[in-house]
């Protein structure tokens, strides 16, 4: 009679740890899945607002700086006596300097991080945490 409660107690303690560890790793991958939502969202948002941002100061930018382009021309004509130099030269110049502002913000775009950090670290400590109870587990099978 003590064998088959023993038995009993045994596949009761099992059966539970397999059902408390189901629901504990379902819970956790649910969570994980929140937690890489939540942080992409919030990366996009971040992304989309300096873009945005990007956007509506260029426009404003672009109107000013072809008024002073201009300016730029009809002055350096006062100088060299030949229209066509005059914009030949402006545009150069500011073919240059664009080019110069694009390499800048084509590094600056490479160095926005859109990995989940928290979620790829939260999922390495979970599968450590992960390998430490199946090695319980293990030992109190035994």
């Amino acid at each position: 009679m003590d064998t088959e409660n023993g038995n009993t107690r045994e596949g009761s303690s099992f059966g539970s740890l397999i059902s408390n560890v189901t629901q504990e790793i379902t819970a956790l991958i649910r969570n994980e899945v929140e937690l890489a939502k939540a942080e992409m969202r919030q990366k996009a948002s971040q992304l989309g607002m300096g873009v945005g941002s990007i956007a509506a100061g260029g426009g404003v930018l672009l109107c000013g700086f072809l008024v002073l382009l201009a300016s730029a021309v009809f002055g350096l004509n006062i100088v060299v006596q030949a229209m066509w130099l005059s914009a030949l030269i402006v545009g150069a110049i500011v073919v240059i300097v664009g080019f110069i502002m694009l390499q800048g913000g084509k590094k600056k775009l490479k160095a926005t991080n859109l990995t989940p950090d928290r979620t790829m670290a939260s999922l390495q400590k979970d599968q450590g945490m992960a390998k430490r109870h199946k090695s319980q587990a293990k030992e109190q099978l035994k």
